[in-house]
């Protein structure tokens, strides 16, 4: 036993010593996920985006028109920045980029409404840049409805009903809405809790990669062989343990991140977080070091890795949710860690339920952890045989 812990010392050494005679090691492990944690929670401060650039067309230039106006400007999202003589004109200026979209009230607005006719507005939206043309498509539907519903409103107390049979007209059932868990709607809240996990996941499985077959492109991985008797599973483990350690500790400041400075929900206490980053690190590795076993090329598994992590992002549910998702789909989703691990999210730290509410979740990323026994024997053989090809 004290052999092979003296063997496993060397190796870890060893691979410390690699590790700091390459640079990329530390702007990979390091540097840039604390980039990429304070880009996404700075990006996303406000919760939402706030005064997207955005244009109007008035044509009327009415009372009635310029209240709308004003109204739509008063959207915390909008900002109605620009006035344009004609529809071409604000056309043309959404194309280039200069706005999100623009509103079109037509001449008339206000005389159609006098004469309780059905008055029409337009608005237009550039689909390219989804988030804010989604933001401003919901402010100016959001107006629109307003609108109507103002007119309406204005039309029956001129004959004769009272304010309260008024709004029985307009709205028969009132509807108090409350948002669970999150009451301000902070789009950062539900993004940034996966984002930065997501980011440092990607990260992980490519630097696992990475220092694995570079052992095969270096024409070293005999001696590293040699330093564990022959041993694939004390060699694994020796030259993925700094890196492990260097991971859970960006996983324990990227929790500090959220929880403790920007004081995101946290409802089950930050225990069942630490856990779940914790295994989410192994299972990544795990899962890297299987895709190196059965790929024994560098670019092909870094190529896979990628693509991995890459889909992680939109099959794990954070930004549209999975039961919407064909059933292949739903089921293929179980296959990615960033997936069970934002189930954890969402039951301990968001709900805050308890803990064997997320036991398929948890027991999901032991399994990615032990997924390398499968296949971990051929890795011990391509180290012996392979020989790179430039």
């Amino acid at each position: 036993m004290r052999i092979k812990e003296s063997r496993a010392y060397a190796i870890t050494r060893r691979e410390l010593t690699r590790m700091i005679r390459r640079p990329v090691y530390l702007l990979c492990m390091i540097c840039a996920p604390l980039f990429c944690f304070v880009f996404f929670t700075t990006l996303m401060g406000n919760g939402l985006p706030e005064d997207l650039p955005a244009g109007v067309v008035d044509c009327d230039n009415s009372s009635i028109s310029r209240m709308v106006i004003r109204n739509l400007d008063a959207f915390q999202q909008t900002d109605l920045r620009y006035h344009y003589a004609s529809f071409a004109e604000a056309r043309e200026a959404m194309q280039s980029g200069k706005i999100y979209g623009f509103y079109y009230i037509p001449k008339g607005l206000s005389h159609d409404t006098q004469r309780f006719e059905q008055a029409k507005v337009s608005f237009y939206t550039n689909a390219t840049y989804l988030v804010p043309a989604s933001l401003l498509y919901q402010d100016m539907t959001k107006m629109s409805e307003y609108a109507s519903a103002g007119v309406s409103r204005e039309t029956l107390l001129a004959k004769g009903y009272t304010m309260d049979q008024a709004m029985g007209f307009l709205q028969p059932i009132q509807i108090d809405m409350r948002a669970v868990h999150n009451p301000m709607l902070n789009y950062s809240i539900y993004l940034s809790n996966t984002l930065l996990p997501g980011v440092l996941a990607l990260i992980i499985m490519l630097v696992t990669v990475f220092s694995v077959h570079t052992e095969l492109k270096d024409g070293t991985a005999g001696e590293w062989l040699d330093m564990a008797d022959d041993n694939i599973y004390l060699a694994v483990f020796g030259k993925i343990l700094p890196q492990t350690l260097v991971f859970m500790l960006m996983s324990m400041v990227y929790l500090v991140w959220l929880y403790g400075i920007n004081s995101y929900p946290l409802n089950s206490g930050i225990w069942p977080m630490i856990l779940a980053s914790f295994l989410l690190v192994l299972a990544l590795q795990g899962f890297a070091l299987f895709i190196c076993s059965a790929v024994p090329s560098l670019r092909w598994s870094l190529s896979l890795c990628t693509l991995w992590g890459v889909l992680s992002f939109p099959i794990s549910g954070l930004s549209f949710p999975v039961m919407g998702m064909p059933p292949a789909i739903q089921a293929l989703s179980n296959l990615f860690p960033l997936r069970q691990y934002y189930l954890i999210y969402v039951d301990q730290a968001l709900n805050g339920l308890p803990l064997h509410y997320s036991a398929a979740p948890y027991l999901a990323l032991v399994s990615f952890i032990v997924l390398p026994l499968v296949d971990v024997w051929l890795l011990k053989r391509t180290a012996r045989q392979y020989v790179y090809l430039y």
